[in-house]
């Protein structure tokens, strides 16, 4: 009786031990597992999927940033009121990215950027500086992570208070330009943390098209260079192009630039000119897609043709070629970009020329020419100030490397077509990218070519921003190798 008792035991205890065993290997393995995927980087899926193209994400946002109130406009000196209505809304825009982690350079986390892009005539340094002081310390987003650009259109506020005084501007409207610049930084701050909320996978490509409305405007006359079409100057016809994809294969955003000034308009009606109608038009082709437009080295380019009882029509159908130029891009297989995103963003120090003497500044004070009488005050004020008159500029060269697939040089000022061509030619492959009126639009960037050549990007300009002079012979050559120094860093060899 006994053994068959014991017998019976062990027939019902032997399962429960042999469950008890499964138990503790399904729970070592369950252990094993959480201890790898502790072990395991933060990115290493965005890896493991592809090795050669790591996965991306991005995230847009859009935000409209048409004045309430009737404002003075920024981009001519000849205005005489402030605006009446609008054409249509302008736009700030905010693209972010962010890829996997650069393991070529121990970077484990992977770097973020955020492009924003707004329709307005430029970007005051104080504006830059303030958000990306705010962007860090809320987002944590480094300044050579944020890269601004105006599309320069002339049919959008004026927010520049040097500009606003040396213009002359009504003690009422220059106060509600310091309002409206005062709102803008809150919706750019609030822009950039909502494309950041918004990231997402996505793929990006680059690709490109031409665009030819863009022309010279340098004409030279027995007088000197005037504006006025040159169809013989140097252009830069080239729309580059980057597409941002869907997982699905959806366009989700697509980024593109031209190098021209947003001048088909001479109005008091709030517009974003042909660019602003480039983007509306890709937007309605694209339903769900946002259309952002970076500003290229259009210092001294023009559309033609402009002004006029048909400027709107002009106007439209400018926006329509560069849209269809966009669209013509988007049709061939965009080369894939791959990360990691590697940026800088750094300053050389420019000189001017030589500067004008207390003497002959108060000779200006008394001019009947009331923007020479005004930047004369400015400066005599600076010399009272300071015991002397600024020699230099801090100028912004943010360079933006996208793995080994395209470089994205962004240059502050109202930068002249020569600095495009010229860098085009001599970083070479792969791809680069230009802009101009990124981070800091304080007046033109001549290069020696145009400063020998004399007229309004090489001085006369200079008048209407404030600045002491125009700049020295060795502003070209500065910048130029700044940008070499910067893309040496942020390239990888192929084989690494």
């Amino acid at each position: 009786m006994n053994r068959q008792i014991m017998n019976a035991r062990q027939s019902k205890a032997t399962p429960v031990l042999a469950l008890a065993g499964k138990r503790r290997v399904v729970l070592a393995v369950l252990i094993s597992v959480l201890v790898l995927t502790c072990l395991m980087p933060v990115h290493a899926p965005c890896a493991a999927a592809n090795p050669q193209q790591p996965e991306w994400k991005a995230g847009v946002a859009s935000t409209v940033i048409t004045p309430e109130r009737s404002m003075w406009m920024a981009g001519y000196a000849a205005r005489t009121k402030p605006s009446d209505g609008k054409v249509h809304d302008l736009h700030a825009k905010a693209l972010a990215l962010q890829a996997c982690p650069d393991r070529s350079r121990g970077n484990a986390q992977g770097a973020r950027l955020v492009i924003v892009t707004v329709d307005l005539l430029g970007i005051p340094r104080d504006l830059r500086d303030w958000l990306q002081e705010q962007v860090y310390q809320r987002y944590k987003l480094p300044p050579e992570q944020l890269l601004l650009n105006a599309s320069h259109t002339h049919c959008g506020p004026e927010l520049n208070q040097l500009m606003a005084f040396v213009w002359g501007l009504p003690p009422e409207q220059i106060e509600l330009s310091r309002q409206y610049l005062e709102e803008l930084r809150q919706k750019l701050l609030q822009l950039v943390g909502k494309a950041i909320e918004n990231l997402a996978p996505a793929r990006l490509g680059y690709t490109h098209a031409r665009a030819g409305f863009a022309m010279n405007r340098r004409w030279r006359t027995d007088g000197g260079f005037h504006i006025s079409p040159n169809p013989d100057g140097p252009v830069d016809h080239v729309v580059p192009v980057l597409r941002i994809d869907s997982p699905d294969g959806k366009l989700y955003a697509v980024t593109f630039g031209y190098a021209c000034h947003n001048t088909t308009l001479s109005f008091y009606k709030f517009c974003g000119d042909y660019a602003g109608f480039a983007q509306q038009y890709l937007q309605e082709a694209h339903p769900g897609a946002t259309a952002l437009f970076i500003a290229g080295c259009g210092g001294d380019q023009n559309p033609y043709p402009r002004g006029g009882g048909r400027s709107i029509e002009y106007c439209m159908e400018h926006g329509r070629t560069l849209a269809n130029a966009v669209e013509a891009a988007l049709v061939p297989r965009a080369v894939p970009v791959r990360g990691p995103i590697r940026p800088l963003l750094e300053t050389v120090t420019l000189e001017f020329a030589e500067l004008p003497s207390r003497e002959q500044l108060d000779q200006q004070a008394k001019s009947d020419n009331k923007y020479e009488r005004r930047r004369a005050e400015v400066l005599l004020k600076e010399l009272a100030e300071t015991g002397q008159i600024r020699r230099t500029y801090p100028y912004l060269v943010h360079v933006i490397q996208f793995g080994n697939d395209l470089t994205m040089v962004a240059l502050a000022g109202e930068v002249v077509v020569d600095y495009s061509r010229r860098l085009k030619a001599e970083l070479a492959s792969p791809p680069v990218w230009v802009a101009g009126y990124s981070n800091d639009v304080f007046g033109y960037v001549p290069s020696v070519r145009v400063l020998q050549e004399g007229g309004y990007e090489a001085v006369g300009a200079t008048l209407y921003y404030g600045l002491p002079g125009p700049f020295a012979p060795s502003v070209e050559k500065r910048i130029v190798d700044k940008v070499h120094e910067l893309v040496d860093k942020v390239r990888v060899p192929q084989n690494k």
